[in-house]
């Protein structure tokens, strides 16, 4: 590396390689390039070959359904002393769908499914994450990295199994971690919780059949998370007075 890539940052080297291609944002220190299905495979090349880059390894593939983005269930504040869902408020993702989800006015998010990849450099000791959103949520799609990467094989199949995104050009794309007779993709937000069928052993056809599922009743699962809560507000005036008195 010369030195003057070592003084230039990731992303300022990624807009005077790539330009448009790449929409480039940096927070917390990492940087996320987002790009179009069709700029992948080329992107991807120079990323791996090209010497100010050396993205040798590939880390991880994995999907993302941004069905009910930015939005909350939980009331923290106000919300009555009964009820197994009583500090549950709105509609819970797997009771909407995409075209009828709830949208905020800074939060709506035109597509729904994407591949995030995660690269390394060893080489030059950086970080990067490929975000690639799928143009049709009916038939997610976008281009395998197998025969730029092989490892991502298995995290692809595991996408494609979860969250149903096809991997174009994957020499072996089907189920990596359900069932065969697997009905749906359960990390897909709109999933149901209780699943679309059940499995039981049938004494009279001395077999086990699969059948829609009717032993369990749904009800809502939303994780709470109190982000005001009377700990952390005491844990911040105690900061403060430290501060104050430092």
């Amino acid at each position: 590396m010369t030195d003057t890539q070592k003084t230039t940052s990731l992303a300022e080297r990624l807009a005077a390689r790539f330009g448009d291609t790449l929409k480039i944002s940096v927070v917390r220190n990492e940087t996320t390039a987002e790009l179009a299905a069709a700029d992948l495979l080329a992107v991807a090349t120079a990323l791996r070959d090209e010497p100010g880059f050396r993205f040798s390894e590939l880390v991880d593939v994995c999907g993302v359904d941004y069905l009910g983005y930015g939005q909350t269930e939980w009331d923290t504040t106000d919300v009555t002393s009964t009820g197994f869902s009583r500090g549950v408020e709105g509609e819970a993702m797997g009771r909407f769908d995409w075209a009828d989800r709830p949208r905020g006015a800074s939060l709506d998010q035109p597509r729904r499914f994407a591949a995030v990849i995660h690269l390394l450099s060893i080489e030059h000791n950086r970080r990067l994450r490929l975000r690639v959103f799928c143009a049709d949520d009916s038939l997610p799609l976008v281009p395998s990295l197998t025969g730029i990467w092989p490892g991502a094989n298995w995290f692809e199949r595991e996408a494609f199994d979860l969250y149903g995104i096809i991997f174009d050009g994957h020499p072996d794309l089907r189920r990596i971690l359900t069932d065969y007779g697997f009905v749906g993709h359960p990390f897909r937000k709109d999933f149901p919780l209780i699943g679309n069928v059940e499995v039981r052993y049938d004494p009279e056809q001395k077999r086990v059949v699969y059948e829609p599922v009717t032993s369990v009743v749904p009800r809502v699962l939303v994780p709470r998370v109190i982000r005001d809560d009377a700990d952390l507000m005491q844990a911040k005036a105690e900061a403060a007075d430290d501060w104050r008195r430092n």
